[in-house]
């Protein structure tokens, strides 16, 4: 009799039985469950094992005595020959044996140890990392301008209405799921408290520039406060300071080319701030150079989703789902396991290159490449190449002068050459006192100019 052409995460033969498979035995208890077969050959073909009877009996013992398990060990026949089933259910509690703790990956049994364990008995308890609570952390420690932000999102995409935001920030938290009794969880601390770090090591983004031997490290930053900070925060510096545009006019209006597209490379980030395993203290890692951007987050993939699957229909299974839960409701990301589907879009309208992500270092490590679009603009623009002088050649006026409200600032003249500064501050979201600072700032260096009086005239882009 045939079983099965091969091992697997809940099956697993031996010829004989030896007392050591019990560790076998320890792991599917702390995994998902499975089937130990004895007197099956690595083919799954029976070879009859002897002494089946008494085994039978000596079995069910040592597994309870060792590690107080109860499991059914049936005795069959195939052919004439005997051969056992031992059934071993999931259990609710970490189950050791001899002091050691065991897991099933794949078809391997594996002993846990380190920040494993923790992560092996949080998941044997039904338990996530995020939804652990942290002592000590009061709602008025967490960072208002991060929940002014998620309110303001949550209530632009249409997440959460008004009414559910409109609360004491008690009542947000409890109602997203963030409290676990009366102790705010690792999920709040990483979403809103202004420094995670005191909570979670190394708990963030790290953002270099190397040349292309990928030894030198040109400059480089870091970026830290609550995950939904970060997020705003890196995404700025990315794209004013790393991934510099290159510039080209239609007529007045100034035009921008990145290598990479913006809202693809936004979903990239979440997707590593979301999945990241935040209990191995290793920050994540973006590394920019002159043709190609790559962001690494420590976490292997799940079993079932490889990484050669990320851009087909998938399930979603979120190592941190509170945290994800936090991310989805303010807009930033959307479920069901979209999030390269999305980037595959953005890529195609965009005629930019498919990110290539790929396991490494025990975790994700996803490249981006330079588009086509952007290297024949290179050339127009006689750029020899793109290389590290695309990077510090074209736009270093632009980029050293004008952050990105500026660029914004300029983008609404280019569209609307009438707008006010009203206007401008409503779309830009920062205060018309800001504006006329970034405004002054513009006309002072040459960027923009007023033609006509403050009412009846209006604004122009000038070129470079």
């Amino acid at each position: 009799m045939q079983l099965q052409k091969s091992e697997s995460q809940h099956t697993e033969f031996k010829k004989t039985w030896q007392d050591e498979y019990l560790k076998w035995i320890c792991a599917f208890a702390n995994t998902d469950g499975g089937v130990l077969y004895v007197g099956v050959d690595d083919l799954g073909e029976v070879c009859g094992v002897p002494n089946s009877k008494r085994l039978c009996e000596d079995i069910p013992n040592k597994i309870l005595h060792t590690m107080g398990l109860i499991c059914a060990v049936n005795l069959h026949q195939d052919d004439g020959k005997d051969y056992l089933q031992i059934v071993v259910e999931k259990y609710p509690f970490p189950v050791s044996y001899h002091g050691k703790y065991y897991k099933r990956s794949g078809s391997t049994t594996q002993e846990v140890t380190g920040f494993e364990l923790d992560k092996m008995i949080l998941a044997v308890q039904g338990r996530t990392w995020d939804s652990v609570p942290v002592p000590f952390v009061k709602v008025d420690d967490l960072d208002r301008d991060s929940i002014r932000l998620f309110k303001r999102m949550a209530l632009d995409h249409n997440r959460l209405d008004r009414e559910s935001l409109e609360v004491p920030d008690e009542v947000l938290m409890r109602n997203l799921r963030l409290y676990e009794n009366d102790y705010l969880t690792k999920a709040a601390v990483m979403c809103f408290h202004p420094d995670p770090e005191k909570f979670v090591t190394c708990a963030y983004i790290k953002i270099g520039f190397f040349a292309d031997n990928d030894a030198d490290i040109l400059y480089q930053d870091e970026i830290h406060g609550s995950l939904i900070m970060q997020v705003e925060k890196t995404m700025d510096l990315i794209y004013t300071k790393y991934m510099k545009a290159l510039i080209s006019y239609d007529g007045i209006h100034r035009k921008e080319t990145f290598f990479f597209p913006k809202e693809a490379f936004r979903e990239l980030l979440l997707n590593a701030v979301i999945h990241r395993d935040y209990m191995k203290p290793t920050p994540i890692q973006i590394r920019v150079y002159a043709q190609n951007i790559r962001i690494w987050n420590f976490g292997k993939m799940p079993v079932d989703v490889p990484v050669e699957s990320l851009y087909k229909p998938h399930s979603s299974e979120p190592r941190n789902p509170n945290i994800a839960n936090v991310f989805f409701k303010a807009g930033y990301v959307e479920s069901w396991g979209r999030g390269y589907h999305n980037i595959s879009d953005i890529c195609k309208f965009r005629n930019a290159k498919l990110p290539e992500p790929q396991e490494n270092s025990g975790g994700l490590m996803v490249n981006c490449p330079a588009s086509e679009k952007y290297i024949n603009l290179a050339k127009e623009l006689n750029v020899d190449g793109v290389n590290e002088k695309v990077n510090d050649g074209v736009n270093d006026k632009v980029n050293d002068k004008v952050n990105e409200t500026q660029q914004r600032i300029i983008s609404a003249i280019s569209e609307n050459p009438a707008i006010t500064q009203s206007k401008l501050a409503q779309m830009i979201g920062i205060s018309i006192v800001h504006i006329n600072k970034n405004m002054q700032k513009l006309q002072n260096a040459g960027f923009i100019k007023r033609v006509g009086p403050d009412k009846g005239g209006h604004w122009e882009v000038l070129g470079q």
